[in-house]
Formats: C-alpha cells, structure tokens, sequence
C-alpha cells in the first residue's frame, strides 16, 4: 500500500537511482531511428545555480522528456562553458587558480543538476577548459589559417582598461564593456581576426531558413550584419598625404551629393595620423578623443567635436573644393573611415556644422514633410533641389543617375555594404584557449601543426591581477619548431569561440582522433530544439551560425544552420523586484536595483518599457544578492522536492515570458503535487494496486454510464491537448492547467459506477504520463504503484481514443437579447429547429418572453442559441 505522506525526498533519490543504474538517458547513435536532439545553452560554471538556470533546464528536459515518450531517439546533453574572465577575478579574490576554482564549481554544480532530476546524457559531458576540447579548436583555427579566413594586423580596437582586455563590437554595450560596465577605451594592437565577412551573405540569407526562429532574434540578427547598396567615391586630394591622392567615402545617399559642405576623417584615419605629426593642436584632438565611448548609439547622442585640418579636396561632380575636418564621430571601423558630411539631411552633420560654423545646403526636399533647417537636419528622402542637373529627381533615379557619372569619370563604384566586421578573437587574458600560432625570430608567424597540439594552458599558476601568467612567464613562450627557436602566442581565444561550436562535438564527445566524426554529427545535427536566453540573439547565435558554416565548409557537417527551433526563455524575478506604491504593486525602476552579473560576468542592464516591466538583456535571471533577495533553487529543492520547483517554474508563466518567483506560488504547486500523490495513493489502495485492463475501454467497446463517458471524455481531451500545448505550442504552463482540471474531474467521479475504477485508472494513468516530463520523480513513482515495470519515461505517450471524443449530448448557452438567460442540454445531433424549439421552450426564457415577440433564433452550433425579442 502507498505510504499517505508525500515524501519528495525519498521518493526522488530513488527515481534518479533507477535512471543512473539503467542507464536511461544515455544516447545511442542510430540510424535506424528517428533522432531528436534538444539542447539547452551550457553553463558556465560560476558556483551554484540560478532559478534562470532551472527554467532553461526545465524547459528543454520538458521537451526532451515528451519527445522521448513519442518513441523518437533522444540527445540531451550537458557540459560547461568554463573559460571567461569570471574565473581569473575569483582566482584572485579567493588566493587560489582559475582551473580549481572552475574545476570544483562544476562539480557541484552537477550535483544541483542530478538533483533536480535533469535527463541529461552525461557521458557526452565536456568542459571548455579541458585540452581534449580546445584542442581541436586551434586545430580548426590553423586550418582556416590555411585556407586564409584567419588575418593577424595591428587595430584599433574596443579596449577595457579594466579588464586590460580586448572587446568584441557585440560585447561593447552603451559604450561601456558587457563584463563589468567600464568604459571602453579605443587602442591600437595587434590582433588575430578571423574573416566572417566573407560570410555575412550567407548569413544574412540563410535567416530564411529558420522559420521555426523567433522573428525578433532574426530581426536582430539582419540589423547586425547591416546589408546595404551603395556609392564608394572618391575625393581628390589637392595634395597627396600619407602616400594617398584620393580620399575615399562610402554612401548610401549618394542623392545628397551635391550637399556636402566638409569631409571628416575618423581619428584613426591614416590622413589623420599622418598630419597629427606636424600639427600639435590636431594630435591633441586625437589623443583626447582616445578614451571616448564607441558605440554607435553614443556617437549619436554625444557632443559633437573636431578640428580642422587645412586640407581641402574636390567635389568630384561639381569640383569645388571641400575642407577636410577630423570629427570625434566618424570611426575608423566603419567604412573608410571617411564620411561625406551633408549637414542639411544627416543630423550627426547638422550638429557639427551648427557648432562651428560650417554651410548647410538644402538638396532634398519632401512633399509631407516641411524641414527647418534652422532646428533640425531633414533625413527623409524626397526630390532633389539645388542640384544642377539632378533637380526633380526622386532617390531612386538620383541614385541610378549620380552613380552612372561618377562611374563614367572613374569616381565611384556601386557597391554592397555590410554593417559586419571580422572576428577579433584576440584576448589578452590567461583563462582561455591559447592561440595556436608560433611567433618567428625574424617576424611572421606559422600555425601550430597538429603534432604540437594542444598548447596547452598551464593550470597551476598564480595570479598577480596584473598580467597574464603566461604573457609573464618567459619560459612557457619558448618553444621550438623544426629545431629552430619560436614563441609562442600568449593572447587566448574569445571565449565565444568554445561556445561556437559544443553542440557539435556533444555528437561524438568521446572521439580522440579527430575535432568531429561526420557520419555521427550528420545524424545528430542540426540540433532540433534550441533553449537559451534573448541576450544571445547577436553574439552566441551568430558566432554559432557562422562556425557551422565554417564546419560545413570544411566536410565535417553537411547542414547549412546547427539549430532548426528556438525558444527564448524569458527572465525569473524575485518577488522582491515589486514595490508596494499607492497600494499598488508595481516593478522596481532600474536604478533602484542594484547591478546583478550573468553566467560571464555580464552586467544585467535594465531598462523600463512603457508599462513599467524592465527589459534586461540577459533574460535569464535577476535576483540580486546584495540585496539579499536572491533565491536559491537548492534551498527550495531541500524544503519542497525537485519536481515541485519543475512544476513552479513551467506553470507560472508561458516560457518566453518573464517569471515571477514568489513562495506562495510554489507551495500551491507542492500542494498540487501532494494531492496528485495522495489520489493515485488512495486509488492504488482501493483497487490493490494491481494493472487494471484500461484498453478495452478502446474504441467503445463497454458501455459506460453517461457521467464515466464525460470522465473518459474529459481524459482524452487533456491528453488531445496538453500533447499540442509540449509539441507544437510549447505553453507547458497551459499544459499543465489542463492535467488539473483533469484530476479536478476525477476527484468528483461515483466509483460506486460500474466500470468506474476502470475509467478512473485510464484517466490517473493519462495524467501521469501527462506530467511526467514535468514532475518525473512522483510519476515514476506512481507508475511501478500501479503495477507497470520499467520507468515511466520510457513508457509510450497516451494515444487519443477518438471514439472516447464523441458527445451524446452537448450543452449550449442561451441568450436574449444579448444577456445570457439559461443553458440548456441537447442531443449532439440536434438539427437547428430543434435547438430553437429547445431554447425557446426553456423555463428560465420564458419569463423574459412574456409579452414580447421574438424577432429572430439565432444558433451558433456547438456553442450558443442567440434570441433577439422586442
């Protein structure tokens, strides 16, 4: 007999030592099968878990779970994204190494993860920061080496002073660096690049393949890569400076040609450079200008300021002459790195020009719009005005005929554009993947061969704060290579180039002799489902996208995108981010929050939307534990079980939607889960818990009371459900509102019934197979209560009897003149007189068609009868 007090404890740790010894999750490569492979974007290893961990996890172990049930062939791996700067900080913080460090915060946080009852296949576990993984990420990287898709050159590059570290552009964020919110410096190092510009096509196009993506990611994604057709021209030089007599301009409005009044050159223009030698006040400029912020949001919005450069160069149409400014927002990483600056229709321009002076020629002006050029530039296109020739011309027309001039006096070039840049993967820190090239005596450099690979990542070290212990160490940068002196490169990969490509090796984790086995990963990928958090739209998403591209290229996968589904999960919330104002409760302004890091150390931004909820862009967790309002899923796992915290965290709000963490909520879910147990426990009771035949209840072959049909009804309609709600919804929240109603309905079931214990056990049986990828400790449990064998996560999930589907009678709402009066039951067949006659007939109606005539019956079938009587 089953115990009456649910004991989630006990009852859990003997469900995952049934996984364990059997085995359960473990994926086996096979053809033969229909292959299903789910991932959640790994952890990094940072000590504990979060609750935007166990939403992540839970969502894709629910996925996995229910694919498994449908008989299909389940990958579900686990690993850590252990490399990062967060590593090296604690390091130091706690007087030991970043690989200890690392290697004890993922042990641990295993052991929250098996406690939470994940199926993951961790055989297949990898780590990062382990030689048998980067190892074959410098191999790859000395390949596209070869193929010349890698570059070394000195660069101006995104700088945190900080962090002494190199910042990828998608990792500046408000011009300030995306780990710890310093301002970001410009500086000019050397630096390996790998060319993901030759890429940016496929990229951009291959977007029309995800249309199980969200938009929103796609969207982000092509307003990144930045696609656009233009104009390159050239400006003549009065004079040649820097070995250069043309200064060259790339535009996407060459219809404003004829407006160009100044010509301003990046601070890190090679003009620039060159005439800051000779001229003290332009090199104060451009030395003042070092230290300002660099995204393109802030060059919109900060002060304008510049310094002239006595220079002038030739309007190529018209040949008058130009003056040549140094401007604080024209970046050299754009473009040339030179912008054709027309004040009247770009508001960057109009605002130098307003602040020192400089002409502002009207060229463009649009019928619906009226400009004031005394307040504002005018951006909109419209007909060209005071432009010689051109005057009348749409853009389009402008476009096409400027474009032809300029190309017929080898001036310009149309051309396609991109927003992209290459992949700066250089980072001056220690806790990474060191770069795989050799440095040569006599200048250049040569790639790592094979035989020399791994070059491995010395782990016992000691950390100064000030240098990376391999940049310090002169004896690990000694190498040799066909008996001649080399040395070797001390800049580690971007961390974001371990993450690139994980997915794929989880297909053959194990393998030694090689970076992928094709056959095995062209089985496996593209993964099917893809859970991971909104932040990662730009960064992980496209680098991801672009290394399959890469991997494809090189023969070891055959698909052209790693991940065919995408759900973005949305934040979890402490229920302290609300405050009581007026009596009302109402989200923390962000600036009452203090700043919280995610899983890379990553300042978690918020910024509020117009009804007052913040939009952060981490979207994983925000739970702040300075302000002692963090919770801990340990904590919650150790007072109210695992699946209770898996139940919370899938019916408290749809996936993609922000959670609210609050206790009430997740003991109503416990208290769910303790009468679930208790009703299987007391039916186990009464029937000796003994497999009951429920198929012949199939195809109607017993006849049942019209109450158990309901019943069995109201069974096959949650299963019909909550099977779209796992599969094609995914709103497992909706999926699990409706198992309640299910059990509300048994709950109130005559077993006094014949063939009632018979219809009770289908429908008990259905609700934990239903569950079971949520809550699968308690339904493993109650599975072997009722008599089957085997864990129920094997187990096949429930079949719709449509026959079961079939309503004898049906209930409809009747109306009067708009309000409703009464309902009524009618035989499911009933003809629309019939029903009219029905409703007309009803002893509630008749009151209220006393003395009145009745107009018109209307009937919506199946669902209401509408009377209108005047």
């Amino acid at each position: 007999m089953t115990e009456i007090s649910y004991q989630p404890a006990a009852i859990e740790q003997a469900a995952q030592r049934y996984w364990h010894e059997n085995a359960t999750f473990h994926a086996v490569d096979n053809a033969d099968r229909e292959k299903f492979y789910c991932l959640a974007m790994f952890p990094y290893p940072s000590g504990k878990l979060h609750m935007g961990h166990v939403r992540n996890y839970t969502i894709s172990d629910v996925i996995a779970r229910y694919q498994r049930m449908l008989g299909k062939n389940v990958l579900h791996p686990m690993g850590w994204d252990a490399f990062g700067l967060p590593a090296e900080n604690a390091a130091l913080a706690n007087n030991t190494a970043p690989a200890g460090w690392t290697y004890d915060n993922i042990a641990y946080m295993k052991q929250q993860l098996q406690a939470l009852g994940f199926g993951f296949d961790w055989s297949r576990e990898l780590a990062t920061c382990q030689p048998d993984y980067y190892k074959w990420e410098q191999w790859f990287f000395t390949r596209l080496y070869e193929k010349g898709l890698v570059y070394k050159k000195t660069s101006a590059v995104n700088w945190c002073p900080n962090d002494a570290t190199v910042l990828a552009n998608e990792q500046v964020v408000d011009g300030c660096c995306w780990r710890c919110d310093s301002p970001v410096e410009r500086k000019s190092i050397p630096q390996w690049f790998i060319r993901i510009t030759d890429y940016a096509e496929q990229l951009l196009g291959d977007l029309d393949q995800l249309d199980e993506w969200p938009e929103q990611v796609k969207t982000m994604q092509r307003n990144w890569i930045g696609k656009s057709r233009g104009v390159e021209l050239d400006f003549a030089l009065a004079e040649p400076v820097a070995g250069l007599d043309t200064l060259s301009v790339y535009t996407t409005r060459p219809d404003t040609l004829m407006g160009v009044t100044y010509v301003s050159l990046a601070t890190a223009h090679p003009i620039a450079v060159e005439l800051a030698k000779h001229n003290p006040a332009l090199a104060e400029f451009i030395a003042d200008c070092a230290g300002q912020k660099v995204s393109e949001a802030e060059l919109a919005t900060m002060d304008k300021r510049g310094c002239a450069t006595g220079l002038t160069v030739i309007h190529p149409l018209s040949g008058a002459p130009v003056p040549v400014w140094v401007a604080n927002y024209v970046l050299m990483d754009y473009g040339s790195g030179a912008v054709m600056a027309v004040p009247a229709h770009d508001q960057r321009d109009w605002e130098f020009a307003k602040k020192y002076q400089l002409p502002i020629v009207e060229v463009i002006r649009n019928a619906t719009t009226e400009s004031d050029l005394a307040s504002a530039a005018m951006t909109e296109k419209g007909q060209l005005v005071n432009s010689g020739k051109y005057d009348g011309l749409d853009f389009t027309q402008a476009f096409d005929a400027i474009a032809a001039d300029l190309v017929a006096i080898d001036a310009g070039r149309v051309t396609t554009n991109f927003r992209l840049r290459d992949w700066g993967v250089s980072r001056q820190r220690y806790w990474g993947a060191p770069i795989p090239m050799f440095n040569l005596p006599a200048g250049g450099e040569i790639p790592v061969p094979l035989d020399k690979l791994p070059v491995l990542l010395p782990e016992e070290v000691v950390m100064d704060g000030v240098q990376s212990p391999i940049k310090a160490d002169p004896e690990w940068r000694k190498a040799t290579h066909n008996g001649e002196p080399v040395e070797r490169e001390t800049d580690t990969f971007d961390t974001f180039m371990e993450s690139s490509w994980y997915y794929a090796r989880y297909t053959c984790a194990n393998l030694e002799g090689a970076m992928l086995d094709p056959t095995k990963a062209n089985y496996w990928l593209p993964v099917d489902q893809y859970v991971g958090g909104i932040e990662h739209a730009i960064l992980h998403l496209l680098y991801a996208r672009f290394f399959h591209k890469l991997l494809r290229d090189e023969g070891l996968v055959a698909s052209d995108e790693p991940f065919k589904k995408l759900l973005c999960q949305g934040m979890v919330l402490a229920d302290s981010y609300y405050k009581s104002v007026d009596g009302r409760r109402v989200w923390l302004n962000p600036t009452e929050v203090s700043v919280e890091r995610d899983d890379k150390g990553r300042p978690l931004s918020a910024t509020e939307t117009a009804s007052g909820a913040p939009v952060v862009s981490n979207g994983s967790c925000k739970m702040s534990k300075s302000k002692n309002n963090g919770v801990d899923p340990q904590a919650a796992v150790d007072r109210y079980g695992a699946d209770t915290v898996r139940l919370f965290t899938m019916f408290a709000a749809p996936p993609e939607q922000t959670l609210e963490w609050n206790d009430e909520g997740v003991a109503g879910a416990h208290r769910f889960l303790r009468k679930l147990y208790k009703m299987v426990g007391d039916h186990c009771a009464a029937t000796g818990g003994q497999p009951l035949a429920t198929a012949t209840l199939y195809g109607g072959a017993i006849e049942l009371p019209t109450p158990l049909a309901d019943l069995r009804r109201k069974t096959h309609q949650t299963i019909a459900k909550v099977g779209d709600d796992y599969g094609r919804r995914q709103t497992f929240n909706t999926a699990i509102a409706a198992v309640m109603e299910l059990l509300n309905e048994v709950a109130r079931c005559d077993t006094a019934q014949p063939h009632a214990e018979l219809v009770v056990r289908e429908a008990l049986e259905s609700a934990l197979l239903l569950l079971a990828p949520i809550a699968p400790h308690l339904c493993h449990h109650h599975w072997l209560s009722l008599g089957h064998t085997g864990t129920i996560t094997a187990a096949a999930w429930p079949a719709v009897d449509e026959s079961a589907l079939a309503q004898s009678s049906i209930e409809l709402v009747v109306q009067v003149n708009g309000k409703v009066r009464a309902k009524i039951s009618a035989a499911a067949d009933a003809s629309k007189e019939q029903l009219e006659q029905l409703a007309l007939a009803a002893e509630p109606v008749q009151k209220f068609l006393d003395g009145v005539a009745v107009r018109k019956v209307i009937v919506v079938p199946g669902k209401l009868i509408s009377i209108v009587a005047n």
